[in-house]
């Protein structure tokens, strides 16, 4: 069984998702909450496999919840569930380490089949995240600045010549969240692989001194 806690402040989004998942034969939903705090508390104690949070909560909203239970360490992983499909709200969900994105406007069906697959390790992000990044990497020429704090920190590791699974256990991430972070770099640098990217990263260096 999975087991699930879910936090939505919209009483008719918390109900309805709870009856649909606890139809599931290999769901069980082991607690609810209405803000940030009640869901951090539900996490704590019941200790689930998965936590769907939404975004827009009272009190911690989900990115600030999620937050708080990877500083603890919470063994769960997190769902993001929201209204809106802007990327920044998904690029925000994913440097705060979750482990997937729903969004409401998306089937029912949908939101069940991402707890699943977050339960089973993939990270699971809309196509809008994709069209998104698209989107953005329509630029004159990569710098330094396109890149966030954690994408750079990625990709100077990428540069020592570190493996997936080394930057993961050096940021304490999982290997998914590196993978992603990676295809932000090279779509934003415009290049399609590691060797590529650090050619990129030691070129802007050298530009930076200059």
């Amino acid at each position: 069984m999975i087991r699930i806690v879910i936090a939505d402040d919209h009483a008719l989004v918390l109900e309805g998702l709870r009856s649909m998942l606890e139809a599931e034969d290999d769901m069980e939903v082991v607690g609810t909450a209405h803000d940030g705090e009640q869901a951090l508390e539900a996490i704590r104690m019941l200790r689930p496999d998965v936590a769907v949070l939404d975004l827009q909560m009272p009190t911690i909203d989900g990115l600030a919840c999620l937050e708080q239970i990877r500083t603890e360490g919470l063994p769960v992983k997190v769902l993001v569930l929201s209204a809106f499909n802007d990327g920044a709200s998904m690029q925000s969900a994913l440097e705060h380490e979750a482990d997937g994105f729903a969004l409401k406007t998306e089937p029912p069906r949908q939101t069940v089949a991402c707890i699943r697959q977050v339960y089973q390790g993939q990270l699971v992000f809309p196509q809008a995240a994709k069209r998104w990044l698209r989107t953005h990497r329509q630029r004159p020429g990569p710098s330094r600045s396109d890149l966030s704090e954690r994408e750079e920190e990625v990709l100077s590791l990428v540069a020592q010549g570190l493996t997936n699974a080394q930057i993961a256990q050096r940021l304490i991430v999982s290997d998914n969240t590196i993978k992603f972070h990676l295809q932000n770099i090279y779509q934003k640098l415009g290049v399609s692989n590691r060797t590529e990217a650090t050619g990129v990263y030691y070129k802007l260096r050298q530009e930076g001194r200059s």
